[in-house]
């Protein structure tokens, strides 16, 4: 065969592996293309918790996504990084996965540090026990497991060395939990807030008033749960100062019901017989502040303890409507009853009701 027609065939196959490369890469860039912009899901569970631990290697990471059947390979892993330049920016903690993704959705969620948190709320004016009963019916745990971390009296026997519970000190509010919480780190972390929110600010108005950090939450415990008006709690505060002042019972209801529901004694109802209870707690029979908290109070009710409104009022009745009326004199006070409580019940007795009627709410000095 001449050397010309070797020399055309040696092109030809030359061009011919090029295009195969060139087809081969293609057809390889084309796969990747697709295994990068399809969503992926390669577990069997209804969901998959993948833990990143801190100081993890992008590469590391990349492997523990593929074993957990997040991502499809380790290449697809690499590409994905890459691309959206994010392997200094990954971050440890535990990531819950439920749906397919693609290798650059899961490097975002890493990246962003979307890490799995279940959340719970604890609102305003609870006990422990009511808390107890939220943080299992959130699904975090047993009741009893946090009833029993609420004991450690140790976290905060710097503020109130008396402390024979954490009775007002879980701050209320909204919190996130990882999976691996237990009940005693999230009672940290609420006694915590708490120690916050009482900002120094606040214990130093107390103080001015001649209370300890223990009289002035429990102060506030009761402000909570006499009313959940905001432009009422430093009138109300302001009622409890004047009668502590001028040694006057408190005479609030609250603090009857806490003593009942501490012997399993409340049904709902607090009658006139409950008064009588003899408890620290009845501040119908004993003056001055209760033993100590009777429930969780927010920033608002500690605020308001610590700086009640300048009002001389000693009374307040419920209005029946969320609202109260308050007065200085006992015979403003009796005229108010007589309006809100009196009246207002006999008027609801003579016309049908399609709704039982509510109780009358907590009225101090009646």
């Amino acid at each position: 065969m001449k050397k010309g027609h070797l020399r055309v065939l040696a092109r030809r196959a030359a061009l011919a592996i090029v295009v195969l490369a060139i087809g081969a890469g293609a057809w390889l860039a084309r796969l990747q293309y697709t295994r990068l912009e399809t969503p992926y899901r390669g577990y069997a569970a209804a969901e998959q918790f993948v833990d990143v631990a801190s100081g993890l290697s992008p590469h590391a990471i990349g492997r523990l996504l593929v074993q957990s059947g997040v991502v499809r390979d380790m290449l697809s892993w690499r590409i994905a990084v890459w691309r959206t330049g994010a392997a200094m920016t990954l971050k440890a903690g535990e990531y819950r996965f439920v749906e397919p993704m693609t290798p650059a959705e899961v490097v975002g969620m890493l990246a962003r540090g979307d890490v799995y948190m279940r959340t719970v709320t604890f609102p305003e004016g609870l006990t422990i026990r009511q808390m107890a009963e939220v943080y299992e019916h959130a699904g975090l745990g047993r009741a009893s497991a946090f009833a029993e971390a609420a004991r450690n009296v140790g976290l905060v026997s710097a503020m109130d060395p008396r402390a024979r519970d954490l009775e007002g000190y879980l701050f209320p509010d909204t919190y996130s939990l990882s999976r691996r919480a237990s009940a005693a780190d999230l009672i940290r972390r609420m006694v915590s807030r708490f120690e916050a929110a009482l900002a120094a600010d606040l214990r130093e108005a107390a103080r001015a008033r001649g209370l300890g950090v223990r009289e002035i939450v429990t102060l506030a415990s009761l402000v909570e749960k006499e009313t959940a008006r905001p432009d009422e709690r430093p009138l109300v505060a302001a009622v409890y100062h004047n009668r502590l002042a001028r040694g006057i019972a408190l005479q609030c209801d609250p603090t009857v019901i806490y003593a009942l529901e501490q012997r399993g004694r409340f049904n709902g109802n607090l009658t006139r017989a409950d008064l009588s209870i003899d408890s620290p707690y009845n501040t119908y029979r004993y003056r001055g502040l209760p033993p100590g908290p009777i429930a969780a109070p927010g920033l608002a009710s500690l605020e308001a303890a610590a700086r009640p409104a300048p009002a001389d009022y000693l009374f307040f009745v419920s209005r029946n409507d969320g609202s109260h009326a308050f007065a200085v004199s006992l015979r403003d006070h009796n005229r108010n009853v007589q309006q809100y409580q009196v009246s207002y019940f006999k008027s609801r007795a003579r016309t049908p009701a399609r709704t039982p009627p509510r109780a009358p709410a907590r009225t101090p000095a009646r």
